[in-house]
């Protein structure tokens, strides 16, 4: 491509202290957990800050937000974007998320929570928008991955999760998403998810802008229809699909309540 599609200027570096520019989907994920103000809130994998701010943004700066990621020179883009933006109730830490929940440590009140590792039933919402295989990014030509480096990330992301669902409140909302199209990253991951933690419900998304759900699963297609998936490829076969979800990144995203047994 040596043209551009449209005579829209760039808006890179306009209204740095205002605006963060994010695609569709990744709005789309903030929406989806609609964190509350006053409410406690963790983004397990926090760099480079996009989500993290808008969650904070939503919640009108009023409440916590705990941004952790294991690298701390991330850590520091999330600080400085959150400083730009004016906003205050995120405090951002270096820590390996696979461990973030401890039993060991004391619950307690939010404003007291500090740095990670944290007790369980700690947060209100939680948000695990973690390492994938990226094969949804655009554009792409080709892709370096190996078929290796594709099939590890499927036993990182349970580690992940496993802590989010210790980490979040009965009652509470867990949103997982991937900027990836591989059915083992995503509905994969919801199956072992409903099979491993039976106090997990899958719950409606609103905003609903994707399409349904990839078939290859034992999930039923009530299961996937409440999931969310931004798939150029998938979704242009289907009548159903609109053109928000063909003309974006490759995405996934799937909502979960933890209710009391």
């Amino acid at each position: 491509m040596i043209e551009p599609l449209c005579d829209a200027p760039s808006l890179n570096s306009v209204l740095p202290d205002a605006i963060f520019l994010q695609n569709l989907p990744s709005i789309v994920v903030g929406h989806v957990l609609n964190p509350q103000p006053g409410e406690t809130v963790l983004d397990m994998c926090a760099a480079p800050g996009g989500k993290t701010t808008h969650l904070a943004s939503l919640m009108h700066d009023k409440g916590v937000v705990m941004a952790v990621d294991k690298v701390a020179s991330k850590i520091s883009k999330v600080k400085t974007k959150a400083s730009q933006l004016g906003l205050n109730c995120i405090q951002a830490y270096t820590y390996d998320s696979t461990q973030l929940h401890s039993n060991d440590v004391i619950k307690l009140n939010p404003d007291e929570l500090g740095e990670p590792p944290y007790a369980s039933d700690s947060f209100d919402k939680v948000l695990l928008d973690g390492p994938c295989s990226a094969l949804g990014q655009r554009p792409q030509f080709t892709s370096r991955l190996s078929f290796k480096e594709a099939k590890s990330y499927p036993p990182l992301q349970k580690k992940l999760f496993s802590n989010a669902v210790a980490l979040l409140k009965t009652n509470g909302t867990l949103v997982y998403s991937t900027c990836t199209i591989t059915l083992a990253e995503n509905e994969g991951l919801v199956e072992w998810a409903l099979e491993q933690f039976p106090e997990l419900r899958l719950d409606k998304q609103i905003p609903h802008l994707g399409g349904e759900g990839m078939p290859g699963t034992s999930l039923d297609q009530d299961h996937l229809k409440l999931l969310q998936r931004f798939d150029p490829v998938y979704t242009s076969e289907k009548e159903t699909s609109h053109h928000y979800d063909t003309d974006t990144i490759g995405f996934f995203i799937a909502k979960f309540v933890k209710v009391n047994l």
